[in-house]
Parts: structure tokens; sequence; C-alpha cells
């Protein structure tokens, strides 16, 4: 049952909405691979997220990439009271299996517009030496 509210369709909307303002779960860090000749180019989609709120890190072979947003937005009317007071807070975070060939400064990143583009060269992981392990036979 569709119930009447003076902030959206239904009393629920507010509720369920993903803290990161309008935006949609599945458009949050939508990430796009592409394979290249000399490695693979990662472009996410981060909007309403400032440069500053989003770090990246490569721990154990894994790229990991979060983004933090704290919003607080106060709509007054014009005697100072409130109508509506809102505040968002969230994070999410992706990780990536890059191989633990890669190292930090062979990544690359620039964020423009709400738009991470990360750039991740190609490693050949090298064969493991086989060790032959002798057992010392006395006599």
């Amino acid at each position: 049952m569709l119930m009447p509210s003076i902030f959206g369709e239904t009393m629920m909307d507010d509720f369920w909405r993903f803290p990161f303002e309008n935006h949609n779960t599945t458009e949050y860090m939508k990430t796009d691979i592409k394979d290249t000749d000399t490695g693979y180019e990662l472009t996410m989609n981060l909007p309403g997220v400032k440069k500053e709120d989003v770090k990246a890190e490569l721990k154990d072979g894994y790229l990991t990439i979060g983004a933090v947003v704290n919003q607080n937005k106060d709509e007054k009317d014009s005697s100072g009271k409130y109508i509506r007071r809102e505040r968002y807070c969230g994070s999410c975070s992706r990780s990536f299996y890059v191989g633990d060939e890669v190292t930090q400064e062979d990544i690359k990143a620039k964020f423009e517009d709400g738009t991470l583009k990360i750039s991740i060269p190609k490693k050949e992981e090298k064969p493991a030496v086989e060790e032959n392990k002798y057992i010392a036979i006395e006599g």
C-alpha cells in the first residue's frame, strides 16, 4: 500500500535510500576493466565523492579501492526552523587481484569528475625455481 509522504512517493523511500544521495547502489563503484597489450585499465564511477575521500591500497597482491562520504544537508524555512535535516554517512570498497609481482610504484591513478582511472601494468610471474633437497646419507 502506498502512503502519502512529504519526503517521497512512500514513507519508506528515504529510509531505504542508499546513503550516497540519490545514486542507485548498482551504479555506485561500477567498474570497467580493459585488457590492453601492456596492462589493465580500470575505470570506476564514484559519483558525489571527493578526491580526498578516495583511498587505494595495494596489499598481498590485492588492489583495494575505498570511498567514504559524509554529507550534511540542512533545509530551513524563513524563520530558521528546521523543515528537514539529513545526514549521509557511508563507505564502500572493492578489491581486485593484480598479482604479487605488481608494486605500488607500478600503478598509476587519476581522479577526475567523479571517475577514477587506474593503470596497472602486466607483470609476468617468475616461475618458481624448484629446489632439490637431498637427504644426507651417513656411512
